[in-house]
C-alpha cells in the first residue's frame, strides 16, 4: 500500500498561538511540516464572524474543529492568502491549501488577481477549494446576498476559467459584467490553480463544479458508497475517471474530556479504510494532539512515521 500524503492543518490552533502577534509561529509550522515529509498545509478563512458563528453553543474542547455555529465570534481568521503567501516564500516543495475560500465575498476579478499571483509565486503549488460558507451574519456585513451565494460562485468560475486563457475577456451575466479586461499575468499553471471542492454531503451543485472544474475532492465527515457511486457515474458521463481526482480524507480527533488533547494512533486507524476507499490525502490538525507549539515538528515526523506503519 502506498503511504499516504499527509497535510497539515494551520488553522484554529490557537490553543498553541494567538492569532495576532504569534502568526509567525505558524508560518515555521509550514517549514517544519515540509522537512517532515508533508506534502501540504491548509488555511482556511472568515472575513469576519456575527453572532451566528455560536448559534449553536461554543465547542467544548477548544481543539476541536471550527463548524457552523459552534465557535467563539472572536475566533481568529487570518487571511489565509497572506499568510500563504509569506509560506510560499519560505518553503520550496510543500502545496498550498487554501480551503474555504469564501468566493462570493469577493468580485471574481480581484479574487482572480490574488490566486494567480500566489500560484505564480509558489511555482503552481497552490490548491484552492472555493465555497460558499454557512454565516449569514458574514454576508450580511458584507453586503452581499446569501441566497445568491451558490449562483455567484457558479460565476466565479465560469470568469476564472476564461482568466486563465487568452487576454482580452469579456462576460457578461446578472451578477458581474465587464468587457475586453486583460488579465495579466496568468496563474503558474495553464488552466489556473488546482480547484478542490468539499463539504457535507454529495448535493447536485457540488457534484456539478467537481465534474466540470474540480482536481480534488474534501468532504465533510464520511463518505457513503453510495454518494461515491454518484461522483463516479456523474465523473463517467463527462468522460472523466473518477481515479483523477486527489480524494482527500481526514482523521477523527477523540477527546477524552474538554481540557486534554486526543490519541494520535486512534485518529489515524480509520486511514487504511479510507485508501482502500481510494482515498489518498488526509488531514491532521496538529493543536488537537499537542498543546506545544514547539513540538510540531516532532509531532509531524511521528505523524510521517505512523503512516508509514499503517500502511507497510
Amino acid at each position: 500500500m502506498t503511504t499516504p500524503r499527509m497535510q497539515l492543518v494551520l488553522s484554529e490552533n490557537w490553543t498553541m498561538t494567538g492569532g495576532r502577534a504569534d502568526l509567525p509561529t505558524v508560518i515555521r509550522w509550514a517549514r517544519e511540516a515540509e522537512d517532515a515529509g508533508f506534502d501540504s498545509v491548509m488555511i482556511s478563512e472568515h472575513i469576519v464572524l456575527g453572532p451566528d458563528a455560536g448559534a449553536g453553543g461554543v465547542m467544548g474542547n477548544p481543539r476541536d474543529y471550527a463548524l457552523p455555529g459552534n465557535q467563539d465570534p472572536h475566533t481568529p481568521w487570518p487571511n489565509s492568502l497572506t499568510l500563504l503567501s509569506a509560506i510560499a516564500a519560505v518553503t520550496e516543495r510543500v502545496r498550498l491549501a487554501a480551503s474555504a475560500v469564501i468566493a462570493p465575498l469577493r468580485h471574481p476579478l480581484l479574487l482572480a488577481r490574488e490566486l494567480g499571483t500566489l500560484d505564480l509565486l509558489s511555482e503552481g503549488r497552490l490548491i484552492v477549494l472555493p465555497n460558499v460558507s454557512w454565516s449569514r451574519d458574514e454576508y450580511a456585513a458584507l453586503g452581499v446576498p446569501f441566497s445568491r451565494r451558490g449562483k455567484l460562485l457558479d460565476e466565479h468560475l465560469e470568469i476564472w476559467a476564461k482568466l486563465w486563457g487568452p487576454s482580452p475577456v469579456s462576460h457578461e451575466s446578472e451578477y458581474y459584467a465587464f468587457q475586453d479586461v486583460y488579465f495579466e499575468p496568468k496563474a503558474y499553471c495553464p488552466d489556473g490553480p488546482r480547484l478542490c471542492f468539499g463539504g457535507a454531503g454529495m448535493h447536485d451543485a457540488m457534484v456539478r463544479r467537481i465534474v466540470r472544474y474540480g482536481h480534488a475532492f474534501n468532504p465533510l465527515g464520511k463518505v457513503t458508497p453510495e454518494q461515491m457511486q454518484t461522483l463516479k457515474t456523474a465523473m463517467a458521463a463527462a468522460g472523466r475517471d473518477i481515479a483523477d481526482l486527489e480524494m482527500i480524507g481526514g482523521t477523527r480527533a477523540v477527546f477524552p474530556d474538554d481540557d486534554s488533547c486526543a490519541d494520535l494512533a486512534q485518529a489515524l486507524e480509520p486511514v487504511p479504510e479510507q485508501m482502500a476507499q481510494g482515498f489518498t490525502t488526509f488531514c491532521v490538525k496538529p493543536s488537537q494532539f499537542t498543546d506545544d507549539p514547539n513540538g510540531v515538528g516532532a509531532f509531524c515526523r511521528e505523524v510521517m512515521r505512523r503512516v508509514e506503519s499503517l500502511t507497510a
